[in-house]
């Protein structure tokens, strides 16, 4: 039986100022009428044999992820972290809640994925390969040269999957030109799946530091009802790193499947204008909004009229306590605002979005 892993501890800070430290995208309705960890938890409930998920979170979203998946009819389990601490310890953590012969279905809480059945045929190819204990992560057909993702390089074939030639970094536009025409490249989706004692194994022996406190972090830990609260002191000895550096990088047994599903990790504006249904003009509005002589741009108005006139290929986003007006090639650079004001100690970094 494959247990779903919704990790929710992102905080979507180039989706700012709708994406707050309090309220992260995930959490909000950016592109439909259901949240997309609601989305994500519904996806992984159409499972064929899917248990009920487990969700990996921090304290001040575990109420509003509780009520959001309750809405939705989805009952799991949750796993609450003291501080963040990546991908590779979330998952670590999970393969030790959930028993040693789960197959984990690591999911990111806030991803976009259009084609279910497309997804679910991926899902059960990796199975195949998870069951016999290979580390299975899915890669995303890409469609464009794009330098806001990083890349998986396909090996040789294995069936319907490939092994794992390498991992490469975000890179810049022309390598990202020369991936796409290579056509052996696949974008790095953040989603994996393995056997719990598979993933275990190779995080003893590629990052055992991190094996031994996360170890020491359960036998500390607390369990009420269906919540886990991981020991604070523990955990906090635990190292920080997603789970493609701490593991996937440095196995043998690594293979990805390729998804072309609708699949986006809408991680800025400008990816969620991709998505999003235009005009005429390639314009994408949310709420009261009037654009005059306006092209290819994003405005999403939450609190009251925005009007735009004369310009193309711009964000434009309005909340009840915060403007941001950017270009859309300058989408991936909205974190360092969050960043920097964050460092100003200004609140609406943190509070939730105005209305």
């Amino acid at each position: 039986m494959i247990v779903p892993v919704i990790l929710s501890g992102g905080a979507g800070t180039r989706l700012w100022p709708v994406s707050r430290l309090r309220s992260p995208k995930q959490l909000t309705q950016l592109t439909g009428e259901e949240t997309l960890i609601q989305a994500t938890a519904r996806r992984a409930g159409g499972l064929g044999d899917a248990a009920d998920p487990i969700v990996v979170c921090n304290e001040h979203h575990l109420d509003a992820i509780r009520y959001q998946l309750e809405e939705v009819g989805v009952a799991p389990r949750f796993i609450v972290e003291p501080v963040g601490r990546n991908t590779a310890p979330a998952a670590a953590v999970a393969a030790l809640a959930a028993g040693s012969e789960a197959l984990l279905l690591i999911l990111p809480s806030d991803h976009v994925i259009t084609d279910t059945e497309a997804l679910n045929r991926a899902v059960d190819i990796a199975a195949d390969f998870a069951r016999s204990g290979h580390l299975v992560t899915f890669g995303v057909v890409p469609d464009r040269a794009e330098t806001g993702y990083g890349y998986i390089r396909k090996g040789t074939e294995a069936g319907d999957a490939f092994f794992i030639d390498h991992f490469v970094e975000k890179p810049d536009a022309e390598t990202a030109e020369s991936y796409l025409s290579a056509g052996d490249y696949l974008w790095n989706s953040g989603m994996f799946l393995f056997r719990a004692d598979a993933y275990l194994a190779a995080l003893d022996e590629y990052a055992p530091a991190m094996a031994e406190a996360l170890a020491a972090t359960i036998a500390a830990s607390e369990i009420q009802d269906d919540t886990l609260r991981l020991d604070a002191v523990a955990f906090a000895e635990c190292l920080s790193d997603s789970i493609d550096y701490a593991v996937m990088e440095h196995v043998e047994n690594g293979v990805v499947v390729p998804l072309d599903a609708g699949w986006s990790d809408v991680g800025s504006w400008d990816a969620l204008w991709e998505l999003k249904t235009k005009d005429i003009r390639g314009n994408a509005t949310y709420g009261d909004t009037f654009l005059e002589d306006v092209n290819d741009s994003i405005v999403h108005a939450q609190d009251r009229l925005v009007v735009v006139m004369g310009l193309n290929d711009v964000v434009v986003v309005e909340t009840g306590d915060a403007v941001l007006v950017t270009t859309k090639d300058r989408a991936q650079d909205v974190k360092k605002i969050v960043d920097g004001l964050r460092d100003a100690e200004r609140p609406e970094v943190w509070r939730s979005a105005t209305t």
